[in-house]
């Protein structure tokens, strides 16, 4: 039985709660991008607070075997579970209230966090398996990538400065563990810069499935999926090169669709600064 089958099957199970408002087939079976390592992700709206029994009805319904059951935490309830047939399943539960406060945070408000801006991907990359009225309610308020957002994005993200100056010193001294750190850290950093260039919400925190974006960025550097991968995986030397060629270009076409930010100034001053050698 392929994925989203199965994924339909749940969702009759899930529907039959009184309190499922509506479910949504997310992650990357949602996007058409699953593998062999794919688990089937959903998101549950419920109108009130699901019990731990509400939780576990679908899961007894399967005969399924509990991986991780969370408790509530940070307005979501999470689980997993394995099929007997071994497929997995993410199960993130929102109270359909919370949905609409951060879709509206993001794209009303402009906020920038990753965990809101998510709920807005799943939403609009998603596929609706229950509760067709309230999702396309839902897809209907992120159709439209605020420009305000894409300048918080690039505002957030392209101010890289503050241990970037340090990567001569921390290679000198074969910090390796600080140093490949900062490395990521700098490529997630032009990543979601990426992301608010392109008008895209962010999909994943860590940025998971970083191959597709190279198809999904219509504003990027060249080659920009290969570089990414060379950078973690060449010598080190010439991956801080790559690395400072590519923020070049990153801010290059910051520059070119947003001239007029008004911290782009400041921020070519703050990023052209190199941590000094100490010749006393």
């Amino acid at each position: 039985m392929i994925l989203k089958e199965i994924a339909n099957k749940m969702a009759a199970i899930y529907q039959q709660n009184t309190k499922v408002q509506a479910v949504l087939l997310a992650g990357s079976v949602s996007r058409g991008w699953e593998d062999k390592h794919s688990d089937i992700e959903l998101n549950i709206f419920w109108s009130e607070p699901p019990t731990d029994e509400d939780r576990m009805i679908p899961i007894h319904a399967v005969s399924g075997s509990v991986i991780e059951f969370h408790p509530h935490e940070e307005e979501e309830w999470a689980e997993s579970y394995l099929t007997p047939q071994n497929v997995k399943l993410e199960i993130s539960s929102f109270l359909t209230s919370t949905a609409k406060k951060w879709i509206k945070e993001v794209v009303e408000e402009y906020e920038v966090d990753y965990g809101k801006q998510c709920m807005a991907s799943s939403v609009f990359y998603g596929v609706c398996l229950y509760g067709d009225q309230l999702i396309n309610e839902l897809k209907k308020k992120v159709k439209v990538y605020p420009d305000q957002l894409a300048q918080n994005m690039i505002e957030e993200n392209l101010a890289l400065w503050s241990r970037w100056n340090n990567r001569y010193a921390l290679l000198d001294r074969n910090e390796w563990i600080m140093l490949y750190d900062l490395m990521v850290g700098v490529q997630k950093k032009l990543l979601g810069t990426l992301f608010g260039l392109n008008k895209l919400y962010i999909h994943h925190p860590s940025f998971k499935w970083m191959h597709k974006y190279s198809e999904l960025f219509t504003l990027k550097p060249d080659s920009l999926d290969e570089r990414l991968s060379r950078i973690l995986i060449q010598d080190v030397h010439e991956s801080i090169k790559e690395l400072e060629l590519l923020i070049q270009e990153v801010f290059n076409l910051v520059e070119k669709h947003y001239p007029d930010l008004p911290f782009l100034t400041v921020y070519k001053g703050k990023m052209s600064f190199v941590r000094p050698e100490n010749k006393g």
